[in-house]
């Protein structure tokens, strides 16, 4: 470097002079071409001084490492392999993690996969009591739903299992009707029925089994040999008169765990009993000339019934109903009773099969008698046990006998 006070710098190749006004001259000599190893190139400024830019240095040996940055690269190579430890040890820990977590879920899978074995276990049960059909009354499912669901909950909650569980049906009942002509549904038969109608009122569990007549197996041959359906199995003792099923059940199936369906007065039993003996005596006539006749006797059979439908009960009479009509739904008040079992299904047959073969409707002036058929149309336990219109018009096609001319 110069020893003038000038930033003058030289390049072996090329030389540069700054100069005070930021003015560059620079000056060159033409030369001829040569090749790239012997051209040389010369810049030359105009300053006062010029200075050489030295050499780079070479660079210092490299040294040997010293006490502390042994120590340090140790605690680095320490810290590098504690960490390293370190991130072992969370790849470990996360690894636990997750293995304690699919252990939870398997664990919570085998739980449910209990809860529905156990679930379907309870709908085999169920489903094995049903034969055909199984039919309860509306307070007997909501009772069932309500001791299901308590159930369900007193497993799940320890304070639930001191409260006492609810009795089981242990009674086997099983009534056997006539099928209709498929061989399976229910087939035209008031007396079923009104069995039928029974044991829904009652509230009580059991099974429905249509007999085919004309095949008819071995088994229920064997259990009730020359008998016709209906008939029924209570505990497996066998009962065949209906008017003695009728007795057997409302002594057995008593109060206060069974509702009581005999009628409180004696007249609401004989209500309407002449009415199924007249209708038959009407459709099965073949003479003309007797038609009339013994149309207007079914008439007068009808009247009757509706008269004691219209006129006042004697708690009624009590109540003020002295000079009115009666305003309830059946024979007996307003719920259906044994009475009631008896006469709706003979009279739902008379209307089916007077107006198909004898073009006959009940009298609309027998408003009693409409509002009680209403009424009892608005039941399950009447409409669900009705056999079809149809099976009721097959069963009937040889019996009614069409007018001779």
């Amino acid at each position: 470097m110069d020893s003038s006070g000038e930033n003058l710098y030289e390049n072996p190749e090329s030389t540069y002079q700054n100069q005070p006004s930021n003015i560059y001259d620079t000056s060159y000599e033409e030369t001829t071409y040569e090749e790239p190893s012997n051209l040389t190139a010369e810049y030359e400024n105009t300053g006062r001084a010029v200075g050489r830019i030295p050499a780079p240095p070479p660079l210092p040996p490299p040294c040997p490492p010293t006490e502390e940055r042994r120590s340090s690269s140790s605690s680095s190579s320490s810290s590098s392999s504690s960490s390293s430890s370190h991130a072992e040890e969370e790849e470990k820990e996360e690894k636990a993690e997750v293995e304690d977590w699919s252990r939870e879920e398997e664990k919570e899978e085998e739980e449910e996969e209990k809860e529905e074995e156990e679930e379907e276990k309870i709908e085999e049960e169920v489903r094995s009591n049903e034969l055909n059909w199984e039919r309860r009354s509306p307070e007997l499912r909501s009772r069932s739903s309500s001791s299901s669901s308590s159930s369900s909950s007193a497993s799940e909650k320890e304070e639930d299992q001191k409260k006492p569980a609810p009795e089981k049906e242990d009674l086997s009942i099983i009534l056997y009707v006539k099928a209709g002509s498929d061989g399976e549904s229910i087939g035209n038969c008031p007396f079923s029925q009104r069995l039928f109608m029974i044991l829904w009122l009652k509230g009580v569990v059991f099974n429905v089994t249509t007999v085919d007549l004309k095949r008819k197996p071995a088994d229920l041959h064997n259990l009730a040999p020359g008998t016709h359906p209906p008939f029924l199995t209570f505990q497996g003792e066998v009962l065949t008169d209906v008017n003695k099923i009728e007795e057997y059940l409302e002594e057995m199936l008593a109060p206060p765990k069974y509702p009581k369906l005999a009628a409180k007065n004696r007249a609401s039993n004989t209500a309407g009993n002449d009415i199924f003996a007249k209708f038959s005596a009407y459709v099965k006539n073949t003479r003309p000339d007797k038609n009339r006749g013994l149309e207007k006797s079914l008439n007068r059979a009808l009247a009757k019934l509706d008269e004691y439908l219209m006129g006042p009960l004697p708690d009624e009479a009590q109540a003020g109903y002295h000079s009115g009509e009666s305003k309830r739904k059946y024979l007996d008040g307003d719920e259906l009773t044994l009475a009631d079992c008896n006469l709706l299904p003979k009279l739902h047959v008379l209307k089916v099969v007077a107006k198909k073969f004898r073009n006959y409707d009940i009298p609309s002036e027998f408003t009693g008698v409409w509002r009680y058929l209403g009424n009892a149309y608005d039941r399950d336990e009447f409409t669900n046990t009705c056999a079809g219109d149809v099976e009721i018009e097959l069963a009937y096609r040889d019996v009614a006998k069409r007018l001779g001319k």
